[in-house]
């Protein structure tokens, strides 16, 4: 069963009857939304839902995270992401979510639409048009305004029943058994004690766990005394509701009960996007007071406070909570210097990225970039608005990382938002346009592509550096070969070299020309000297333990052995390449070295093999939005292999594998390829 659901870290308490009416709405109505305020748990009931109904969508229940969007036009490309919908066509994100929705039975959770209503609305209603086996579940603090749209409020949850507890205490018990294990609730005054919390805060569930937390350091009666005594006058009534006093005076006190130092980077925390690493919030939050070496420490200490949650080295922070930190933020005065800092940190960790991608570090580099997307976005942002010139020379950076993972609709966004900037020629402008047209060709925008090449070209000469003309060279050399003119990927890709390689080579752009080079090698019939080039290649790639250049190696090597009659060594080629692609996260890769893989199945006569690696090989062309588009002269000869794949088992053999294959989820499909050759 596809789909991407998260995990739930900690247990579901009640909500029985709120589960059915969701399920029995969902079950009628084509769009539901959970409305009610912050932290009244809204997404860990739409959450429970989503695990409870994973059997009725037949392709899958996909959960989409708006908790960290604070740009409308961001919308659209982070749902493409969530759906592992990686679109390499210049046609509009829209249109490529409608078809890829149309046909299928999916279950789609909006979580905090409340971020981006506006853009909620227009996308679910042509969504829904669209594609009518799809089904919308959001959650929003106010309903969507969808035609047709189901909207149940969520409440708090239940203080008493029959039993004399209730939902709230029940939850307030389980947390309590984490938090302090020590703490009893068995006693009467105890239980007394537990329930008057519980009533003070309204049964919202964020607030019981905010409360739970503080059983570490005080005991069941000061926290009931201490809440009872409140007033409310915590926050600003513009920024908090006085329908979520409750909420309020939980966090409020929570505020106020961490130290000062805590207090400021909690506040401080609140400039980031997504979850993030102790570094991370050394480099960006320290200052004044707040020690780096003390900030480890803090975090330990904000998540034995429920502010921080974390999974295994990262952080995050609930929405609500961080909406509270960024109020105190604005309040220090620090929102700008925080926002500059952040930019910053995240400008340099690029930086370092592409000075670390020719080295046994790359692959850490790209599971670091995807890690940090959302940040690195609004990193983006804010140097567009304050410093044009990092922006363009940050922008420019993304182009080793951006187009590899599939996030290509975003980095031409981004690239041509920086290159219309008013900022001067040079490397960086060079670097942008290249970055820019590798981007257009992956997206098959063949002849913008070449335009903005031409650009490139230009400005690398005037430049006068080999970085910049390596740079040219490739992203020239790139769309030659993907238009069908590999003569002009090999002169181009061949003069650059010969003109300004290096030994050992000066960086990525030299590696990317020696991609190119050998490529059109193979294209144009040249055999042994692409053979020859692939094994040099993969000889510098292992020299430096890098993955992007070698995966190519592979693919050129086994694609050879293919066409000159050595099965066996296409078939460990082509493992080969997929395991690097894999490791890089590269999807357009492992659809690429899934063919090939077919191939090698097809011609070594194992046609149930060729069957599923070419289904599971078509569920990642889907991904990307087009079947079967890879370089020219791989798709010459798909369809040779596919005959003798169904010569050697049968038609309906073949089909058999081939859908059961197509209709499995895509990371399942890959994770049994690559455990190994797969029996007839």
């Amino acid at each position: 069963m596809s789909g991407n659901l998260p995990v739930m870290t900690t247990s579901f308490v009640g909500r029985e009857s709120e589960l059915d009416t969701v399920r029995t709405a969902l079950a009628q109505r084509r769009c539901v939304t959970l409305t009610g305020g912050g932290g009244v748990g809204k997404s860990r009931l739409a959450l429970r839902v989503a695990e409870q109904l994973r059997d009725r969508y037949a392709d899958g229940v996909w959960w989409v995270d708006l908790s960290n969007l604070y740009d409308d036009r961001l919308f659209t490309a982070t749902v493409c992401d969530a759906v592992d919908l990686l679109d390499h066509n210049p046609r509009a994100p829209v249109e490529a979510l409608c078809e890829w929705l149309t046909g299928r039975q999916v279950l789609l959770v909006f979580d905090c639409c409340e971020r981006v209503l506006a853009s909620c609305l227009l996308l679910v209603s042509e969504l829904l048009a669209a594609a009518p086996q799809l089904t919308v579940l959001a959650t929003s603090r106010q309903a969507i305004g969808v035609r047709g749209e189901h909207r149940i409020e969520v409440s708090p949850l239940s203080m008493d029943d029959e039993g004399g507890s209730g939902d709230a205490v029940r939850l307030f018990r389980e947390r309590c058994a984490t938090a302090a294990p020590a703490v009893s609730l068995d006693s009467p005054d105890s239980a007394e004690a537990a329930l008057a919390i519980c009533r003070r805060l309204e049964g919202i569930p964020l607030a019981v766990e905010l409360a739970c937390a503080r059983l570490r350091e005080s005991s069941l009666t000061e926290i009931a005394e201490r809440l009872g005594s409140r007033l409310d006058t915590l926050v600003d009534e513009t920024v908090w509701p006085r329908r979520h006093r409750a909420l309020r005076t939980a966090i409020g006190w929570s505020h106020e009960l961490c130290s000062p130092l805590e207090r400021l980077l909690w506040a401080r925390l609140s400039v980031f996007r997504g979850p993030l690493e102790t570094a991370d919030a050394q480099s960006v939050c320290a200052g004044g007071p707040l020690d780096a070496d003390d900030i480890p420490r803090l975090l330990e200490r904000l998540v034995d406070q429920s502010v921080l949650q974390q999974v295994g080295t990262r952080f995050r922070m609930l929405d609500t909570l961080c909406e509270y930190g960024a109020m105190w933020l604005t309040e220090l005065g620090e929102r700008d210097t925080l926002a500059r800092l952040h930019a910053a940190h995240f400008a340099d960790m690029l930086a370092d990225a592409e000075a670390g991608w020719l080295s046994e570090r790359q692959v850490a580099w790209y599971a670091r970039i995807a890690a940090t997307h959302a940040d690195v976005r609004a990193a983006l942002d804010h140097l567009i608005e304050t410093d044009p010139d990092a922006a363009v020379e940050m922008a420019g950076r993304t182009g080793l990382f951006w187009p590899c993972c599939g996030h290509l609709h975003e980095s031409r966004d981004y690239l041509e938002r920086v290159l219309a900037l008013d900022t001067p020629a040079g490397p960086s402008r060079t670097r942008a346009l290249w970055a820019l047209g590798i981007t257009l060709t992956l997206q098959g925008d063949h002849g913008t592509a070449l335009r903005i090449g031409e650009e490139c070209t230009e400005a690398a000469r005037e430049d006068g550096t080999p970085q910049s003309e390596l740079f040219a060279a490739h992203t020239l050399g790139l769309t030659h070969l993907m238009a069908g003119r590999p003569q002009d990927a090999f002169d181009v890709s061949d003069h650059a070299l010969i003109t300004h390689g290096t030994s050992p080579p000066s960086g990525a752009p030299q590696l990317c020309c020696m991609v190119i080079r050998a490529f059109a090698h193979s294209a144009l019939g040249r055999l042994a000297e692409a053979y020859e080039a692939a094994i040099a290649l993969r000889r510098l790639s292992v020299r430096y333990g890098e993955h992007w250049a070698r995966s190519y190696a592979f693919h050129q090597l086994a694609f050879i052995d293919l066409l000159q009659g050595r099965a066996h060594d296409a078939e460990l080629h082509a493992r080969a390449m997929l395991t690097s692609k894999h490791n890089l996260n590269d999807n357009l890769g492992i659809a690429l070295a899934l063919d090939l893989l077919t191939g090698a199945n097809a011609v070594q006569g194992n046609g149930i093999a060729a069957a599923r690696t070419s289904g599971t090989g078509n569920t990642f062309w889907r991904m990307l939005g087009h079947p079967n588009h890879g370089t020219p002269e791989l798709s010459e000869v798909r369809d040779q292999w596919e005959l003798q794949a169904r010569k050697s088992v049968g038609d309906d053999a073949y089909d058999k594998a081939f859908h059961h294959a197509l209709n499995d989820d895509a990371e399942q499909g890959l994770a049994l390829v690559m455990q190994g050759p797969l029996p007839s």
